[in-house]
C-alpha cells in the first residue's frame, strides 16, 4: 500500500491552549477517511495544517514526491469575470494541459512523435470525452447555466462550482471540508454513489453520518487532543469508540482505587525516601493523573416545561406565493396538530426557506391566510443565524433572549446550564463570541432560539457546520420536544430519526405530504421497475458515449472544433424554437403598426442566423466525415 502523506508529531496551541500534541498518523492510497471531532476542538486547524495552509507548532507534514492533490476549501475564490465554463477551463487540470498539448501537435503535422505523445496522453487520461464529463458533472451539481459570470453565483453555487472543478481535476487525493453543504439531497447522493464507487483517496470533513457511513472505510477521530482511528465505516466506528470508552472507564475506576491505596501509603511514609519508595512515589503521581482525568461529554436530557398547547396550532387555508415566474405554494391548505414531527426536502430553489418564512409571517401570502393559535410560541432557527455585538461575551449573547427555561416538577434551568449541555463549558461561556469556531456559533444559536420556550419550534438546516457530537446532543433534545417540530436538512440520518411525515417540495408549488420518514419516502420512490428502466437507459448511454470516443479519437476536428460543432447543434435548436414562437404569434394574434414591424425583423433576424449556424454545421460536419 503506497504511502500519499505522512504526519508526524504535529502539536497546535493557541496561547495556553493545547489543541492537540504530538499527533501522528498517515494517509495510503485508496483510503477513504471520514475525520470527525467537536467544534472548536482544533478540526479545522489539524485540516489546514495537513493541507499545509498552515504551519503546525511542532512536527511535519511529509507529502509522497509527485503527488496530484485537489483541495474543496469552505470559501472559494473564482477570478473575476469569468463563466461557469471558463472557469472550468482555467483549472488546474492535468486533462486542460493535455487537450492544450493535443491542439498543438495537430499544428506541427510533420512532428509525428510530437503527435503520438500527445495522443497517447489524450487516450491516457480519457480527455477526448472531457466535455461530455465536465457538462454531466455541472448539471448532476445544478450549473446548467454555463454562460452565467462566477461573480453571479451565490455562495452555494461558487462552492459546487469549485467541487466540480475539483472532481474533474482527477487528482489521486483530494481534501474536503464538509462537501455536503450547500448540496439538495438528490445531490448529495449522487456525490456519495460517485466516490463510493471511484478508485479514489480521500481525506474529508463531514457531519453528514449517512455519507460516512456509504462512503469511508476508515474514519478517524480528534478527541481531547488524542487521535483514534477505526479501520471501518461510521457503524464500526460507534461499536468500536463505545467499547473504547468503556474499556476507559473501566482502566479509571481501577487507578482510582490504586490511587486511594497510594495516597494511604504516601502518608504513612516517614521523610527519608529510599530509592525503591521514590520510584513508588513517581509513580504515585502517575495513577494520580490517570485517576483525575475527566471525560468532557454532555448529554441533553431536558424535561421542558412549555406553554401549554391550545386547540388551535397554525391553520393554512389555501396559501399561493410565487416570486415572479416561480410559484412557491400554491392553494395548500394545511392544518398542524399537536406533536406533529414534519420534516421537509426539495431540491434547491423549490422554495423550502420562503415556506418557512410565510409560516412564521415574515412574508405574506399572495392569496389566502395563515392563522396561528393564540397559545403558539413559534421558535425559528435560521440559516442566517444571530448578529453579535462586537465585545460580546457567550453568556451575555444568550442572555438576551432569556435567563432560564423552566422544567417539570417547578425546576429550571439557567441559561448557563442549559450552554453546559449543548457543550460550552464554564470557560467557554465567558469567550467572546469573535473567538468562536462556525459550528460554535450554530450552537450558540441554537441556544438561544431554545432558552425563549417556544411549542412551535422550526429549524432552517440546523445540522450545517454542526459537528456530529453536538447532532447527537441535539436530537436526543429534539426526541424529547414534547411540541410541534418543523425541519428543512438534507441530514438523511438526522431526518430518519426526527420526523414522522414529510412535506416533499416538487417545484412549481406542489408540494406532497408524505407518511413516513426519508428512508421510508426514498424506499417509495425508487420501486424495481424504474430501477431497471434506468439500468437499461444507462447502458445504451454507455455504449453511445463509447462509440461517440471511438470516432472522436479517430476525428480530424480539433477539441475547440469538437466543442464548437456541440454548441452550433445547440444554438440551431434554440433558434428554431424561437422561429416557431414568433411564427405562432403572427398566426393567433393581430398585430399591428410599430409591433408587426419589430417581430418581422426578429424573425429575419432568427432566420439569418439559422443559415449561418446551419453552413459552419456542414462545413464541421463535412470535415468530420473526411
Amino acid at each position: 500500500m503506497n504511502n500519499f502523506v505522512s504526519v508526524e508529531n504535529v502539536a497546535k496551541a493557541f496561547g495556553e491552549r493545547i489543541l492537540f500534541n504530538k499527533i501522528s498518523f498517515g494517509i495510503n492510497e485508496g483510503q477513504k477517511i471520514g475525520f470527525v471531532a467537536k467544534n472548536g476542538t482544533g478540526k479545522t486547524s489539524l485540516l489546514e495544517i495537513i493541507t499545509k495552509v498552515h504551519q503546525p507548532d511542532e512536527g511535519q507534514v511529509i507529502y509522497r514526491k509527485g503527488l496530484k492533490v485537489a483541495s474543496l476549501p469552505q470559501e472559494p475564490v473564482f477570478q473575476k469575470g469569468l463563466t461557469v465554463e471558463q472557469a472550468v477551463f482555467t483549472g488546474d487540470n492535468d486533462i486542460l494541459k493535455a487537450i492544450e498539448e493535443y491542439e498543438k501537435a495537430l499544428q506541427n503535422p510533420n512532428d509525428a512523435e510530437l503527435y503520438q505523445k500527445a495522443f497517447d496522453t489524450m487516450d491516457q487520461l480519457q480527455a477526448w470525452d472531457f466535455e461530455t464529463q465536465y457538462k454531466q458533472i455541472l448539471s448532476k451539481l445544478k450549473l446548467d447555466d454555463l454562460s452565467r459570470k462566477v461573480e453571479a453565483l451565490s455562495g452555494g453555487q461558487k462552492k459546487r462550482l469549485a467541487l466540480a472543478n475539483v472532481l474533474l481535476s482527477k487528482p489521486e487525493l483530494i481534501f474536503l471540508d464538509e462537501p455536503t453543504n450547500h448540496l439538495d439531497l438528490e445531490m448529495i447522493e449522487w456525490l456519495e454513489e460517485y466516490f463510493a464507487k471511484e478508485k479514489i483517496t480521500l481525506f474529508m470533513v463531514t457531519h453528514d453520518r449517512y455519507f460516512l457511513e456509504n462512503v469511508c472505510n476508515e474514519i478517524v477521530e480528534l478527541d481531547q487532543g488524542k487521535m483514534y482511528s477505526y479501520k471501518g465505516n461510521y457503524a464500526y466506528y460507534i461499536e468500536k469508540k463505545e467499547q473504547r470508552l468503556a474499556q476507559e472507564q473501566t482502566e479509571l475506576t481501577k487507578a482510582k482505587h490504586l490511587y486511594k491505596k497510594e495516597l494511604d501509603w504516601m502518608r504513612r511514609q516517614p521523610k527519608a525516601r529510599t530509592t525503591k519508595s521514590k520510584s513508588r512515589i513517581d509513580d504515585f503521581f502517575e495513577i494520580k493523573e490517570k485517576a483525575h482525568q475527566r471525560r468532557q461529554d454532555h448529554q441533553v436530557t431536558l424535561e421542558i416545561n412549555m406553554e401549554r398547547l391550545g386547540s388551535k396550532i397554525i391553520e393554512l387555508h389555501k396559501i399561493s406565493k410565487s416570486y415572479d415566474n416561480l410559484k412557491i405554494v400554491d392553494k395548500m391548505e394545511y392544518v398542524f396538530k399537536k406533536g406533529e414531527r414534519i420534516g421537509i426536502i426539495g431540491k434547491n430553489g423549490t422554495g423550502k426557506s420562503s415556506f418557512l418564512n410565510l409560516l412564521t409571517e415574515k412574508e405574506l401570502p399572495d392569496s389566502g391566510k395563515v392563522v396561528i393559535g393564540d397559545t403558539i410560541k413559534i421558535g425559528y432557527y435560521t440559516q442566517s443565524g444571530i448578529t453579535i455585538k462586537p465585545g460580546q461575551k457567550v453568556i451575555e449573547v444568550i442572555k438576551e433572549y432569556g435567563e432560564y427555561i423552566p422544567l417539570k416538577k417547578g425546576r429550571q434551568i439557567s441559561a448557563g446550564q442549559l450552554l453546559e449541555r449543548f457543550l460550552f463549558d464554564r470557560k467557554k461561556q465567558y469567550d467572546f463570541v469573535e473567538k468562536l469556531s462556525g459550528g460554535e456559533r450554530k450552537r450558540l444559536f441554537l441556544c438561544t432560539v431554545l432558552i425563549q420556550n417556544p411549542n412551535f419550534l422550526i429549524l432552517d438546516e440546523p445540522t450545517n457546520d454542526l459537528d456530529i457530537v453536538t447532532l447527537n446532543v441535539l436530537e436526543e433534545f429534539l426526541l424529547d420536544f414534547p411540541g410541534c417540530l418543523l425541519v428543512v436538512s438534507h441530514d438523511r440520518y438526522f431526518m430518519d430519526k426526527i420526523v414522522d411525515h414529510l412535506f416533499v417540495f416538487r417545484g412549481n408549488g406542489v408540494i406532497d405530504d408524505f407518511p413516513g420518514n426519508y428512508s421510508d419516502f426514498r424506499s417509495y420512490e425508487s420501486s424495481p421497475a424504474p430501477k431497471e428502466e434506468k439500468i437499461i437507459e444507462t447502458k445504451a448511454q454507455e455504449k453511445q458515449e463509447k462509440s461517440k470516443r471511438k470516432k472522436d479519437s479517430t476525428s480530424t476536428l480539433t477539441f475547440n472544433e469538437q466543442k464548437e460543432f456541440s454548441k452550433v447543434e445547440r444554438e440551431l435548436k434554440k433558434l428554431e424554437l424561437k422561429k416557431q414562437e414568433i411564427e405562432t404569434i403572427f398566426a393567433t394574434e393581430n398585430l399591428e403598426g410599430d409591433a408587426l414591424i419589430e417581430k418581422s425583423k426578429e424573425l429575419e433576424k432568427i432566420i439569418s442566423d439559422i443559415e449561418k449556424n446551419e453552413m459552419r454545421w456542414m462545413e464541421l460536419a463535412e470535415k468530420m466525415e473526411a
